[in-house]
């Protein structure tokens, strides 16, 4: 699609309702605010489950509890028992790392900060909510929507498959989430048909011998170097046994072994990511990085215990719901609105759900406007611009507005 800025005028009889009031836009903001202030890890979102369900409830909805005890779906509009509802999700978990920001609504929480932006996520659809609710009253939702609030998305594999459980798909025919993205600017979504994230899955190995001193190497197993053995040659090995195209990469993040230099020890430990960008591989990975550590190991003479611990597969949005993203954010805000997006490495949980529905990711534009500075997530400077808000709920209101004409 061409992003000819000329082309940037929405439609004007798309239906869809005005901007948001000076009012509701307000209270949205000071709700992300207190969200960032108050952030909460996987599994224990009380708080913040207690004040979306209060504000659900005030806005006469019926919001239930998942029965994990955190996190939320709620139900607007009409539902004849056939008719398929349209799902949005945010996520409500936030990370075990310090916010570094000095801003008024900087959390305070040691060593916990929404810096993934699952606040602006989580705010985004109560927004949608609140709007669709006022339009159900006044009988414009002509199709029912769900409301997902999902807990524990930054703890593999998600809480995703927890939710999915507890009901959270049951009567859903297609499902749409947002994520914040600070390389995009604010106003405007990234989009892309197909895979959009990748897999992400965690490994643990143990590897242990004899051990020895290091005068006689040759009377023992050298785990150490058995150790850097497996570290330089299992990512090679994978790199030659799938197809380049898949993507499929070991990434080490932590090494343990030995206390002293004369000493060769008898156990190390290892830890990584696994990550490739497509299902085929990511079905295929464990078995093969089983069977590259094995190999590399034993020419070494170390025994080795894995734990493979499977994390998401890769989102592939489905085309139809990108379509419909790209339809509503056109609506709102026209063709400029909308740009091309890259396949990220990261993992996402919202994977779980398309494996059983059709669905899409967008990336939301949470970049301010003129700020040229490089930011990524999972930092502990990370923040958004608000006004990415706004944007969030006029694209999930137009969405669901929209829908009924590909469902």
């Amino acid at each position: 699609m061409s992003l000819d800025e000329t082309d940037a005028t929405p439609s004007a009889d798309a239906g869809l309702p005005g901007a948001l009031p000076d009012e509701l836009r307000a209270e949205l903001v000071a709700f992300r605010r207190d969200l960032h202030m108050h952030p909460e890890l996987g599994n224990c979102e009380f708080r913040t489950t207690a004040a979306l369900k209060a504000r659900l409830e005030k806005a006469g909805l019926e919001p239930r509890v998942l029965p994990s005890g955190t996190g939320l779906l709620c139900d607007i509009g009409p539902w004849d028992g056939v008719t398929p509802a349209l799902a949005l999700r945010g996520d409500i978990d936030a990370l075990p790392i310090p916010d570094t920001k000095t801003v008024p609504y900087r959390s305070t929480v040691a060593d916990r900060a929404h810096a993934c932006g699952h606040d602006v996520h989580t705010t985004v659809v109560l927004g949608a909510g609140l709007v669709l609710a006022e339009l159900a009253r006044e009988g414009r939702l002509r199709h029912p929507v769900r409301l997902l609030f999902q807990p524990a998305e930054e703890v593999l594999p998600g809480g995703a498959a927890d939710a999915i459980e507890g009901g959270a798909l049951d009567g859903v025919g297609r499902i749409l989430a947002l994520h914040c993205d600070p390389k995009v600017e604010v106003g405007r979504i990234g989009l892309r048909t197909g895979p959009i994230t990748s897999a992400c899955d965690r490994l643990e190995i143990s590897l242990d011998g004899p051990g020895g001193h290091t005068a006689r190497p040759h009377l023992t197993t050298d785990l150490v170097t058995a150790t850097a053995k497996v570290i330089t040659e299992v990512p090679a090995l994978l790199a030659r046994r799938v197809d380049a195209r898949s993507g499929l990469a070991v990434t080490w993040g932590r090494v343990e072994s030995g206390h002293a230099c004369n000493v060769i020890p008898q156990h190390a430990e290892l830890s990584a990511t696994v990550r490739c960008l497509d299902l085929p591989a990511w079905r295929a990975a464990p078995d093969l990085v089983h069977a590259a550590i094995d190999e590399v190991a034993t020419l070494h003479r170390a025994k080795s215990e894995i734990n493979y611990i499977r994390g998401v597969p890769p989102v592939v949005n489905e085309e139809t719901s990108t379509e419909l993203l790209r339809d509503a954010m056109v609506a709102r805000r026209g063709s400029y609105a909308v740009e091309d997006t890259e396949q990220s490495l990261g993992g996402e949980d919202f994977s779980w759900y398309l494996e059983r529905v059709p669905g899409a990711m967008a990336r939301l534009g949470v970049r301010r406007v003129g700020d040229t500075t490089r930011r990524d997530l999972h930092v502990g400077d990370f923040d958004v611009d608000e006004g990415a808000i706004e944007v969030g709920v006029e694209l999930f209101t137009a969405a669901a507005l929209l829908d009924g004409n590909v469902l």
